[in-house]
Order: C-alpha cells, then structure tokens, then sequence
C-alpha cells in the first residue's frame, strides 16, 4: 500500500485531523484542529516528515507552503483552497481532494481563516513559520 493511501485510510477510520506517513510508517498522527499539528510536523519532526504523504482534514495555503516546505511526496485533503492548489502545482506535489473552495475559511464562517491570510500575507516559508508562531501564542494567551 502507498503511503498516501496508509495516510488516508488512518485519517477515514480513526477521525484524525493529520495523517503523516513515510516508508510505510506512521510519523505522526493528530486531532487537533487548526494549523497547530502541521506547524508541529514542519518544525520538530521536520528531517523525519520530510518526503512524507500526507493526509489532512483541511489544506490551506498555509499548510501547503509548510509541506511545500517539507518537500512532501504527496498530499490528500478533505477539503483544499484553490490558494493551496497553486502552491502545490507551482511545487510539483501531486495532490487530491474531496471538496475544494476558494480560500478556507474562519471557525465562524464569516471571513478569511488567520492563517489563510497570514499566508497570503508571507513572502516566504520563514515569514510563515514566523507569523503562525506568533499567532499559536497569541491564542494560547487568550
């Protein structure tokens, strides 16, 4: 079985938010919401998740600039921007989805999710880790 397909089937059958496999192994697995586990992956277990699949419930431009980042193998999304489509393409990492959408939205539906925009707002992968870090804690002070 592929790793992509490893990725995807854990993702279905356990409700996970992040699926990331390698060689046949599971690197990582999570079911926090939000941006927070792939920050995770992209920051401590980056030397280990690089050239990984992976499986996400939601794949912004955010998240796609990480694994663009990460120099993943292959990415599968519930849900993917059409911002994180051209980040990708722009990388050559194939990609599947089941519903895509313009831009990803916030929690409350009524605008940009942050990290869309701070993405958007990035020139580059540094900037991005930078500007997440600050917004992790940001709401982790409340």
């Amino acid at each position: 079985m592929k790793d992509i397909d490893i990725a995807k089937k854990l993702l279905d059958e356990e409700n996970l938010s992040l699926v990331v496999v390698k060689n046949s192994q599971v690197i990582y697995k999570s079911y926090d919401k939000s941006i927070r586990p792939m920050y995770y992956v992209a920051t401590s277990l980056f030397d280990k998740a690089k050239g990984s699949s992976i499986a996400d419930k939601v794949i912004g431009k955010g998240a796609a600039m990480l694994c663009r980042m990460m120099e993943v193998e292959e990415i599968y999304a519930l849900l993917m921007s059409e911002t994180a489509m051209d980040v990708l393409k722009e990388a050559n990492i194939p990609f599947t989805y089941q519903r895509s959408c313009p831009y990803i939205k916030n929690m409350k539906k009524t605008g940009l999710c942050p990290i869309e925009k701070i993405a958007i707002e990035s020139k580059d992968e540094t900037m991005l880790l930078n500007k997440i870090e600050a917004f992790l804690k940001s709401i982790d002070r409340g």
